[in-house]
């Protein structure tokens, strides 16, 4: 089981994406994403993305807990389970990433960028300011076989 947590730092009505180019054999290689990486060490969810979004992105953020998503795929080893936040408050200045490129993107345009398809889920659903939820979503390569909501089956193209 590995466990992760990502975020989505938001201002101005966009979201500060990284853009996966620098890393070699990333499964997120391309992909545009949000800030996070695997817990260290006696960290908790929040613990972990207060620490990856300093060393990614150099900012101090104040995280919101949004929901949990659950990864299976035939690509992992093991279940991946990622906590996903949102960023509001921050302080800091954006500084290089040496995983990819960050950039600030206008909400509207992520869905343009290429990316996971389970992500225009959780995305739709913090756009929409849904309370906590759990979602599950199952990869066979890297394309999404099934997304399951609050424990309700759902397609993702309902989300774009």
């Amino acid at each position: 089981m590995i466990n992760t947590s990502l975020c989505y730092i938001e201002q101005d009505g966009k979201y500060l994406l990284l853009h996966r180019i620098k890393k070699k054999n990333d499964i997120n290689k391309d992909k545009w994403i949000g800030i996070g990486g695997k817990f260290e060490e006696n960290e908790s969810p929040e613990d972990c993305i207060i620490r990856e979004a300093r060393e990614e992105t150099g900012l101090t953020i104040v995280p919101k807990y949004r929901g949990i998503v659950t990864f299976i795929s035939d690509g992992m080893n093991e279940t991946e389970f990622m906590h996903l936040f949102t960023a509001k408050e921050f302080s800091g200045t954006v500084r290089e990433c040496d995983e990819g490129v960050l950039e600030w993107v206008p909400k509207e345009d992520v869905v343009r960028l290429p990316h996971w398809d389970g992500d225009m889920i959780f995305l739709s659903l913090l756009n929409q300011d849904v309370p906590f939820f759990s979602l599950k979503l199952t990869y066979r390569g890297s394309t999404l076989v099934e997304a399951i909501l609050d424990g309700k089956k759902v397609d993702y193209r309902d989300f774009i």
